[in-house]
């Protein structure tokens, strides 16, 4: 079939709108080629970034800021895609593959008794010939499919597929609409989060992860120093977490969070399959560890064996040389 109209689902979070929903409208217009995207932005900002999404390859936006749709809740939001794949008839449908959109995306499939691609990291060829990839076994390995299903429904993991370049002379229509959203099982009352700000993991371009060699939760520092220097996020393996070193939201591993950026740096990680599962994928992976026979260097880019302790604020005083040399 050919793909001539294509809904993305952008995602907002904490007020701004997260980068994979751009590299969500670059995979559309990979598989449409001529034909239209169509953005879509659930929440009270909605309005605010339909432009940047427009900017960005979206030929046209719709958005909604009505109370439901707010927070995300499973019902909420499957309602109203319903309604909008049955309004707009469209081809196929992106959305993110994070929390919400791992959880929504298959209740959609069911729903349409529809096929689904999770976790596609790249889109190739057009019409017929269009082929997902998408990592599978623990990252160990990559299958490539096509959609038979008379809709495509795909979900699109953060930093993979490069968002297009900014046209500022883009324009396009944005029409605001409500939907008829009944018999919520779930409300949200209040989010209390467990972390405090910073950059998302699964969409960080740097990330500083640390293992039970950090000792303990005042072991963290020196990483979140390095971490804020370079811009990026810091990441944990389930051996720090379950120490209690760091809150499990800074989870990186098979039963955390999947990550892909430029850089990780690994510092008194061992490198256990499951925590490979989660980061093996980095662009760029360097191991800092005293046991030069850490499985973490078998993938490792770069490997410095050596007391993180002693490692890492070398690293530190060095990237801000470097950083204020270019500035």
């Amino acid at each position: 079939m050919n793909y001539e109209k294509i809904l993305v689902l952008g995602e907002i979070r904490d007020g701004e709108l997260r980068n994979v929903s751009l590299e969500a409208v670059a995979a559309a217009r990979k598989a449409v080629n001529d034909g239209e995207v169509v953005g879509i932005l659930f929440g009270n900002k909605a309005s605010e970034f339909a432009s940047e999404m427009i900017k960005h390859g979206v030929d046209r936006m719709i958005v909604s800021e009505q109370e439901e749709l707010e927070q995300y809740t499973t019902d909420a939001y499957k309602q109203a895609c319903l309604q909008l794949l049955e309004d707009e008839k469209p081809d196929g449908m992106l959305l993110c593959h994070t929390s919400s959109g791992k959880d929504l995306a298959p209740r959609i499939a069911a729903a349409l008794k529809t096929g689904l691609v999770s976790d596609v990291t790249d889109i190739e060829g057009e019409g017929e010939d269009l082929v997902f990839t998408r990592p599978i076994y623990s990252g160990k390995a990559f299958e490539q499919k096509s959609m038979k299903s008379e809709l495509m429904l795909a979900t699109i993991r953060p930093n993979n597929i490069p968002a297009l370049k900014k046209d500022e002379s883009r324009e396009g229509d944005v029409s605001s609409v409500t939907f008829d959203i009944k018999d919520l099982r779930t409300v949200i009352k209040d989010v209390v989060k467990k972390t405090s700000g910073g950059i998302d993991l699964s969409e960080a371009k740097v990330i500083v992860a640390g293992g039970r060699g950090v000792k303990s939760e005042e072991g963290f520092k020196p990483l979140e120093e390095l971490a804020e220097v370079l811009g990026g996020a810091v990441g944990a393996s389930r051996g720090a977490c379950d120490a209690e070193y760091c809150d499990y939201s800074l989870q990186i591993g098979q039963t955390g969070k999947v990550v892909t950026p430029d850089l990780y740096i690994a510092a008194g990680l061992s490198g256990a399959i499951q925590h490979l599962a989660g980061m093996s994928s980095s662009k760029i992976i360097v191991a800092i560890n005293k046991d030069p026979e850490a499985p973490i260097f078998e993938v490792a880019d770069y490997g410095i064996v050596g007391d993180l302790f002693e490692v890492i604020p070398l690293l530190t005083e060095q990237f801000k040389k470097e950083l204020m040399a270019q500035a």
